[in-house]
């Protein structure tokens, strides 16, 4: 068997004990990323360990970190107990205004990674003020988020255009941008409206009309020294194009130096957990990397693709992987360009449509918990719901999405 099937059938693996067993896949995935890539591919150790993801490390520690820390000293509470009463206790509207403004904010530049670590803590906080599952939030936020990513002002809209000008598929931008926010706002307002969107409606009017006990608590010097911290980390992020990991951990650094909140306590509430499982299975992506696994998914799609099935295929395709990878950073840049010599191979298809489809396919799964949008959901839960579960109902929707992805692809392009 080769070392790029191998590799494959670790990762493949890995997730499965994911969903199984109680095991941090983090953990295991490190294990497995050291022995295919040191014992079987012959790498060096730290050609391995090259692959840790130091970037995504940052930034779910920062944004974590920080938001911690404006849970821990009210803050967060005083925010969310606002934010219920702008919406006049209408519990069914808080989930549709966060999935407003992440697609605003991620289609305005900070894309669809830095707008969720932005909003999904503080949308989380208001979510549990209102009684809003936490699986509907992250939805709401992480696809919003999503939404916008295909911007031609966002990181991942930079990167896909740059890549669609050297295949020949240059001006798609807006093209590929409204494809996609189209596609997230039909799936996710389907979703609120299946996981209980409604019905917080109804809960209100079976109540005769009275909004939720909501109590609006002043904010005294330390609440307005964090809130001026996350403003200018949201200034910072989206005008001057700061790093959100390392600007929230600058941020963290003068609540902690002010005396505002109470560091060690935030340190001991980090979701350490979440961080290992998500950079370690990333660390495993990039020894399947290495040994060829991923091209193993381009040469099936040649094989079992046809001119008019190749749309609904490569959706899937890319959205399989997607569920466990970087959509912008590993999937797109690995397909995209493979999409010449596949119309040249099955003798004909629509090269645009068929990067729309992988666009799509791509992120309509990125609430993974494997992924990046989907861990920092994880990461963001409210204490005393349970990330286990958050973590299986999301796993379960970006599984899901690959086939709901496909089926819209190939109705579409």
């Amino acid at each position: 068997m080769s070392l790029a099937w191998i590799s494959l059938i670790a990762l493949v693996a890995a997730i499965t004990l994911s969903m199984i067993t109680q095991v941090n896949v983090g953990v295991v995935s490190l294990s497995l990323a050291w022995i295919v890539g040191v014992y079987l591919g012959g790498m060096p150790l730290g050609t391995v360990i090259g692959g840790f993801p130091v970037q995504l490390f940052l930034t779910l520690v920062g944004v974590t970190l920080l938001f911690g820390m404006a849970t821990s000293n009210g803050t967060l509470g005083r925010l969310a107990a606002r934010a219920v009463h702008l919406c006049r206790g209408n519990a069914g509207l808080i989930p549709v205004m966060f999935f407003l403004v992440a697609a605003l904010l991620s289609s305005i530049g900070p894309g669809n990674i830095s707008t969720t670590a932005i909003l999904v803590p503080m949308g989380m906080a208001v979510g549990a003020q209102a009684a809003v599952p936490p699986f509907l939030m992250a939805l709401m936020v992480g696809n919003g988020a999503q939404a916008g990513a295909l911007s031609p002002f966002a990181p991942t809209g930079v990167i896909v255009n740059g890549i669609m000008a050297r295949i020949g598929l240059a001006g798609a931008e807006w093209s590929t941008y409204t494809n996609n926010l189209v596609a997230h706002v039909v799936v996710t307002f389907i979703a609120y409206v299946l996981f209980g969107g409604v019905a917080l409606f109804r809960r209100r009017s079976r109540r005769g009309g009275e909004t939720e006990a909501v109590k609006v608590e002043p904010l005294a010097g330390v609440h307005w020294l964090t809130l001026g911290v996350l403003v200018a980390l949201v200034v910072g992020v989206v005008g001057w194009d700061l790093n959100v990991g390392m600007a929230a951990l600058t941020g963290a650094a003068l609540l902690s130096l002010a005396g505002a909140a109470d560091e060690r306590d935030a340190v001991r509430k980090m979701p350490w957990g979440v961080v290992l499982l998500v950079t370690g299975v990333t660390v495993l992506i990039g020894v399947l990397e290495k040994t060829q696994g991923m091209d193993l998914f381009s040469d099936l799609l040649a094989r079992i693709s046809t001119p008019s099935t190749v749309t609904g295929i490569v959706a899937l395709v890319t959205g399989v992987v997607s569920v466990y990878s970087s959509t912008s950073g590993v999937v797109l840049p690995a397909f995209l360009p493979t999409i010449p010599g596949l119309v040249e191979r099955l003798g004909g298809g629509d090269a645009l449509g068929i990067a729309s489809s992988m666009m799509v396919g791509g992120h309509l799964v990125d609430l993974s918990p494997l992924s990046t949008i989907g861990a920092l959901c994880i990461a963001a839960i409210p204490p005393g719901e349970d990330p286990r579960k958050l973590f299986n109902q999301l796993l379960a929707w970006g599984l899901s999405m690959t086939v709901v992805g496909a089926v819209i692809c190939w109705v579409l392009f």
